[in-house]
């Protein structure tokens, strides 16, 4: 370890020490400011205007992300830009959200004549309550810390995370008072995991049409092989005149075959194939047939709709959904 190691480890537990005082402080003023705040929110019946300036405009950012994607319409507004037109933004039945360590921010303040005409509500987080914001404000949020974890005292640092913390806990508790599901979750973030695991089915990723490999079961084999071939699938499926699942062939099947010295040459598919393969339909959720392949230990799975086979699943095109 480089000589100082010891005194930088120091510091920065201290910094973890201080804030997560500052942090057991905010949790234990909890009271009916905040119930009133959630209410306030709960029955919003427009969108929560974040904004703040500075290191405050930066939780207020965050925290209109984290209620948005939450189940709260919410957007942040900086309140610079709000006096120079983006205060149009804002509607009657909106709840203003500002946070402000000082309560005394000369460009949030400045705002509030315009959304008091709109007759929009104010809920608070400031670092003091007898400041100029927190007696305008329908609810105010004391965030008070006895010092910072700056060795200064100077910069905003256990301040902040008291403040972010606090509206961690107004999004979250307006989530389970709204019921927010799982589902909820998935619908506001269709790109990330949780919202393909959810939210993605079999039907979504299931190779269909033309590039689905099926021939009739009374297909020769050698037109099978080229329809295997052809597709790059790893198999092919074989179907009845009327389009029901009859049988599965895969690349595997195809090895076995040769070692066993089949002759192919007046055979059909149907002499060759896995009847009554293991299907599933295109309504189940992509994940859930992932699991089902590794379960069973499977490359490939039909989809159908009834007995009729309308697609196919492959492992690898799963795992390029990125379902694990």
């Amino acid at each position: 370890m480089v000589a100082n190691g010891a005194h930088w480890l120091a510091a920065a537990r201290r910094v973890f020490d201080i804030e997560g005082e500052a942090l057991a402080v905010v949790r234990a003023g909890l009271g009916k400011p905040f119930v009133h705040a959630v209410e306030l929110l709960h029955h919003c019946s427009g969108k929560v205007v974040c904004t703040g300036v500075g290191k405050s405009g930066h939780i207020a950012r965050k925290a209109a992300a984290t209620l948005a994607s939450t189940g709260t319409p919410a957007f942040f507004m900086h309140p610079t830009e709000a006096g120079h037109g983006d205060v149009g933004m804002v509607a009657a039945g909106d709840v203003l959200l500002a946070l402000s360590h000082s309560g005394e921010s000369k460009e949030v303040l400045e705002l509030l004549p315009a959304l008091r005409r709109l007759e929009v509500q104010l809920v608070v987080i400031v670092g003091n309550a007898e400041s100029a914001l927190a007696r305008a404000a329908d609810v105010a949020l004391e965030v008070c810390v006895t010092r910072e974890a700056c060795p200064l005292n100077l910069a905003p640092t256990a301040s902040a995370t008291a403040a972010l913390a606090l509206t961690d806990a107004l999004a979250l508790t307006l989530l389970e008072a709204r019921g927010f599901s799982a589902d909820d979750f998935a619908r506001s973030h269709p790109s990330g995991v949780l919202g393909r695991r959810l939210l993605m089915r079999a039907g979504d990723v299931m190779r269909h049409g033309d590039d689905l490999p099926v021939v009739q079961e009374t297909a020769p084999f050698t037109a099978a092989l080229v329809e295997m071939t052809k597709k790059r699938m790893g198999m092919v499926l074989a179907i009845s005149p009327a389009d029901d699942l009859r049988g599965i062939f895969t690349d595997g099947d195809l090895r076995r075959a040769v070692e066993a010295k089949k002759d192919f040459s007046n055979s059909v598919i149907a002499d060759l194939m896995t009847v009554q393969p293991q299907n599933i339909p295109a309504t189940m959720l992509a994940v859930d047939a992932l699991q089902l392949m590794r379960a069973h230990k499977l490359n490939h799975l039909a989809v159908t709709e009834g007995k009729r086979l309308v697609g196919a699943l492959s492992f690898h095109d799963l795992l390029r959904h990125k379902l694990l």
